[in-house]
């Protein structure tokens, strides 16, 4: 057998070994993440809360107690997150927020929330209604408007055809 056959086998056997590896630590942090999820529904609260402001704000500047800073990796530290300040009876506090309950959640409102500590997990309802999440286009969308866009442009208007015709 030739020595690149042989290399080709070895690069194989380890692609297939690398991917091996890579489904069983998949399925171990998916069931610890699933526990995780089921541990925070079970001590979740629904509660209504006023929110001032959202945005999204790097951990370190977004007021959040020490022990939450020391408590995340320090690759996140710098990665900006979904907060929103929120006024809960008469304190005003900071949480950290999930992306599908950001994007619904309105400025300016009461708004009742299931939280978690400091977490608020999901919207459930607002007054004057929660917000409609954008759907994102995909590419073969984008393109598809552009096209729109660019022949709407090249197309003569409807008088001008009609007085070509008619010559």
């Amino acid at each position: 057998m030739p020595t690149w056959g042989i290399i080709a086998l070895i690069i194989i056997g380890v692609l297939v070994a690398g991917l091996v590896v890579l489904y069983i630590v998949g399925r171990k942090l998916q069931k610890k993440q699933d526990a995780a999820q089921e541990q925070m529904q079970a001590s979740a609260q629904t509660t209504s809360l006023f929110v001032i402001k959202k945005d999204r704000v790097r951990i370190k500047d977004a007021g959040f107690p020490q022990i939450v800073i020391n408590q995340t990796p320090k690759y996140l530290r710098r990665s900006k997150v979904p907060t929103v300040k929120a006024k809960v009876q008469s304190k005003i506090v900071t949480f950290m927020c999930d992306e599908k309950a950001f994007a619904v959640l309105p400025e300016k409102r009461e708004v009742k929330c299931v939280i978690n500590g400091i977490y608020i997990m999901e919207a459930k309802w607002a007054r004057g209604g929660l917000l409609v999440p954008e759907e994102k286009k995909t590419f073969r969308q984008k393109l598809a408007d552009k096209y729109a866009a660019m022949r709407k442009k090249s197309e003569p208007a409807d008088d001008v055809k009609k007085s070509k015709k008619k010559k």
